[in-house]
């Protein structure tokens, strides 16, 4: 025998599959095992395959080919196997995409709710860390769809109609006539009445070299293919829903702006906007989107997140401050929302604090209500007026205008004239549009992310949450998705989550540092 037939006896004691073997097994299948047929049997058990894909995780392997492979040759796989045969790749296939999506969501939680058992992570004393990254979807770089050129083609598509239909009509000649407002389903009612024409004439279509098409066989196919070129329009946008675009190869990706690599090449690609919080260093929950920004993702994540755990203190980098999000948790009675403002870093420079024609640099009057000008003019509020966002959120915002700008020596600085706006600089005038609400929510921001309590959670949060991505990408090799579509995305990302938990826990107890929940810098 090449194998001793108790595999232990050389799988070091220290070694990860161990620990993954010994949670996996606290963790309760039923819901897994409910997505199985009750007609049959079941081949290879569910637990089992869970543990033999969620190692392959571990170890940065997420080809179905490759995990057979694996399980035919790595002694760590053989040991989850417990004795039995590999699995084929088309059975790990089928176990990611068929039964995974109804319970990964569920065996996360499992894992969660048991290192807080274990005291390994702790809501009291540690926050919620919340921080996005873009991870590549498996789609053509080139497969893109524009939701604004598909507007365009199809608006131009409607002209070309109205042009060329009384003409085609005529050519076919009979008493049809070309509707004023021309409708797809009116396109439908003419290609109908040609149809009832040519059998009325006893026309037949002809195709091919040395024939010649009638006036009603070319009117017929011409509004075909506009009917067929209507419909795709219609599928595309409709795909696209509230995004700029979409990917062919994968509906559900959406072209997002990667970071650099080291050649400086920033491009579009297709991809999922990923959503992850964590608290004493372990993933507790995901959201995954197709926004390109992280403001819209806070309110649904938070909402997800509070339905299954006792959120309180909530630590978010500046990419999430907006006023709607400010406005949810300041409704909240919970939460305690910490986020850095996205002016943080910028007002510490000196072109921030002498740009003359920021609001920040212009001293304002509580009692007058107006802004003084660093030539001692004066902004009064003339208007107040709403502005809406993509979500529906309504922001009141007060417009302040300054009556006397004419012959001003710093006009040029001052005003900053956008490129859409053709108004020449002398007839312009000085004007800010500010919401006092976020103006109040930002300051009282910076204030609490100033205190003791506030430096700490945001150092952790640096450390937890962009931690989690760094070793995600460079030490477990999880750069693109290898799933197409949001449920299968959502399935391999909590996999990987599973996976970073096992290896952060393995890690923890080799270095001694089981029961730390946050990272306190040591003094110079």
């Amino acid at each position: 025998m090449c194998l001793p037939i108790n595999l232990e006896i050389i799988i070091p004691s220290d070694e990860p599959v161990r620990l993954l073997n010994a949670v996996l097994e606290e963790l309760d299948y039923s819901k897994l095992t409910a997505t199985y047929s009750r007609l049959g049997r079941i081949e290879y058990s569910p637990r089992l395959l869970f543990k033999v894909v969620l190692y392959g995780c571990c170890r940065g392997i997420y080809s179905s080919y490759k995990i057979e492979q694996a399980c035919r040759e790595n002694v760590n796989f053989m040991y989850l196997l417990e004795g039995r045969n590999a699995p084929d790749n088309n059975t790990i296939c089928r176990f990611r995409s068929e039964h995974l999506p109804e319970a990964v969501e569920d065996l996360l939680y499992q894992m969660v709710e048991l290192l807080v058992a274990k005291g390994e992570i702790s809501f009291e004393e540690s926050a919620v860390f919340i921080d996005g990254t873009k991870i590549e979807a498996n789609a053509g770089r080139y497969s893109f769809v524009w939701k604004i050129a598909v507007t365009k083609k199809q608006q131009k598509l409607g002209e070309k109609i109205a042009e060329e239909l009384p003409l085609l009509l005529e050519k076919a000649g009979g008493d049809i006539a070309a509707p004023k407002e021309i409708t797809v389903q009116k396109l439908k009612k003419l290609r109908k009445k040609l149809y009832a024409e040519k059998e009325k004439q006893g026309i037949e279509f002809v195709y091919g070299k040395g024939h010649r098409k009638s006036g009603i066989q070319k009117a017929i196919e011409t509004i075909n293919s506009w009917l067929e070129r209507v419909k795709r329009y219609n599928l595309d946008i409709h795909i696209c829903g509230d995004r700029n675009s979409y990917s062919k190869t994968d509906h559900d990706a959406t072209f997002m702006h990667m970071k650099e690599d080291h050649m400086k090449n920033g491009q579009l690609k297709p991809g999922y906007n990923v959503n992850v919080a964590t608290v004493s260093e372990y993933i507790i929950g995901n959201y995954i989107s197709a926004d390109r920004t992280d403001t819209k993702t806070f309110i649904p994540f938070m909402e997800k997140l509070c339905g299954k755990h006792p959120v309180k203190r909530v630590v978010v980098d500046s990419g999430y401050e907006s006023e709607e999000n400010y406005h949810y948790a300041d409704g909240s009675e919970q939460l305690s929302l910490f986020v850095k403002p996205s002016n943080h870093e910028q007002k510490k420079k000196r072109k921030y604090q002498t740009d003359i024609g920021r609001r920040e640099n212009m001293p304002y009057d509580t009692e007058k209500d107006e802004y003084t000008c660093a030539q001692g003019k004066k902004l009064k509020a003339v208007s107040t007026r709403t502005r809406k966002s993509e979500t529906g959120y309504q922001q009141e915002v007060t417009v302040y205008e300054c009556a006397d700008c004419k012959d001003c020596p710093v006009k040029e600085k001052c005003i900053r004239q956008k490129r859409t706006d053709k108004t020449p600089l002398e007839d312009r005038v000085k004007r800010l549009n500010v919401s006092k609400y976020f103006i109040a929510q930002r300051a009282a921001m910076e204030e609490k992310i100033s205190t003791e309590e506030g430096i700490l959670l945001r150092i952790n949060r640096s450390i937890q949450a962009e931690g989690v991505f760094a070793m995600i990408k460079e030490d477990m090799n999880f750069r693109r998705f290898m799933m197409r579509g949001k449920k299968n995305v959502n399935v391999e990302w909590h996999l990987v989550s599973m996976a970073y938990n096992i290896l952060k826990l393995h890690h923890k107890i080799q270095k001694g540092r089981l029961g730390t929940h946050l990272v306190v810098p040591k003094a110079a």
